[in-house]
């Protein structure tokens, strides 16, 4: 066991730590962090007939599965705990790391590991809850054929792209069996010299049959102030989207005397008066970063 602290404060309490549980039998094993060492928690421990068992934090030999596990949760959590982020549920209820811990903890109780071959809860008491998936495994046969195709085809593309991580523009042939190659980006710094038998050629798809391929698409929510129902009001939120091949940033804009499904997105050069708009929308989000 071990705690993560260091979180943002979360929930009704400000709760900025949760604790982190590996195989509940009946020994212990935790670092020596002061809440583990203290008289009270080792006098519980002794109630409890559980042995305690201390090791040095970040020990392989002790430890892995602890601190791999630790790490897996703190990526999950990191998502939810950002500096001035907020999590809104369908009904627009906004909730926050805490209240998302019960359905972290149950997606990855019922994941596979492929250590053990089973879930945690698998595992543990040798069974799994009950999942949306399961739900949706009953009407398999009621699905149409073409999703089922489109679910094969799916699975074998992310299957081969896993497989082939990176395209080599040149390499040269280091020894009978093996080949050098240069790798660019995320893949400069592992090793640079494969066996043969991981080396594929690429096969370049020609235009003819995919004449659709490069073709651009204008997005048809995306309008002229010039055209608008009013005067702007003000601007509510912003984005940035590839039109016509090259990156440009949007904004909804709340048009005066008008609801809300009345908003549009518009580029900054038509709205007037753009920069007070964009003045008070950057101050309204620095001023719900800080609360």
């Amino acid at each position: 066991m071990d705690w993560v602290t260091g979180l943002v404060p979360g929930g009704k309490e400000t709760f900025n730590s949760f604790l982190v549980m590996v195989d509940r039998y009946s020994k212990s094993v935790s670092d020596r962090d002061t809440k583990f060492t203290s008289e009270f928690w080792t006098n519980f421990y002794d109630m409890l007939g559980t042995k305690l068992a201390f090791y040095t934090a970040y020990n392989p030999q002790t430890d892995g599965l602890d601190e791999r596990m630790i790490q897996t949760m703190e990526d999950i959590i990191r998502r939810f705990c950002a500096y001035g982020m907020e999590y809104k549920d369908p009904a627009g209820y906004t909730q926050d790391w805490v209240t998302l811990l019960p359905a972290v903890q149950l997606a990855y109780n019922t994941s596979q590991s492929p250590t053990t071959g089973g879930s945690p809860s698998l595992v543990e008491k040798g069974w799994n809850p009950l999942l949306p998936v399961d739900h949706l495994k009953k009407n398999l046969l009621n699905i149409h054929h073409t999703a089922k195709d489109f679910h094969y085809m799916w699975k074998r593309a992310c299957d081969t792209a896993a497989k082939c991580l990176a395209e080599a523009k040149e390499y040269k042939k280091q020894r009978k069996n093996a080949l050098g190659v240069r790798l660019t980006e995320e893949f400069s710094r592992k090793q640079p010299v494969f066996p043969v038998s991981l080396v594929k050629p690429y096969l370049h798809t020609g235009e003819d049959r995919f004449p659709s391929k490069n073709q651009t698409y204008i997005l048809q929510d995306i309008v002229e102030v010039e055209d608008s129902p009013g005067p702007v009001k003000r601007i509510i939120e912003a984005r940035k989207i590839k039109l016509n091949g090259k990156d440009q940033r949007q904004y909804l804009v709340r048009f005066k005397n008008q609801t809300a499904h009345k908003d549009k997105w518009s580029a900054e050069a038509p709205i007037k008066d753009s920069h007070l708009h964009l003045r008070r929308f950057r101050d309204c989000r620095r001023a719900e970063q800080s609360h």
